[in-house]
């Protein structure tokens, strides 16, 4: 597991702890609890969607411009 994959494991515990806790001490009733709890992690869902939308975007033209590196060096090869 690398550094990141960790990294965001520890930002998910540490998030879900946060929010249980908030549950917890809430001064408001049960149901406007659960109500603001899941029009905020309806938010934060689209907010990490997006993010790893973009970070897919990222990917391929990272992808798309090593294959072309990888093409280059391949026929500089063949010439050889």
């Amino acid at each position: 597991m690398n550094n990141t994959t960790k990294l965001l494991i520890a930002i998910g515990a540490s998030i879900a702890v946060g929010a249980a806790i908030g549950v917890l001490y809430a001064p408001e009733e049960g149901y406007e609890t659960r109500r603001k709890i899941m029009k905020r992690g309806k938010k934060l869902a689209g907010i990490v969607g997006d993010s790893i939308d973009d970070g897919k975007e990222s990917l391929e033209e990272i992808k798309d411009i090593l294959q072309k590196q990888l093409h280059k060096v391949n026929d500089r090869i063949a010439k050889l």
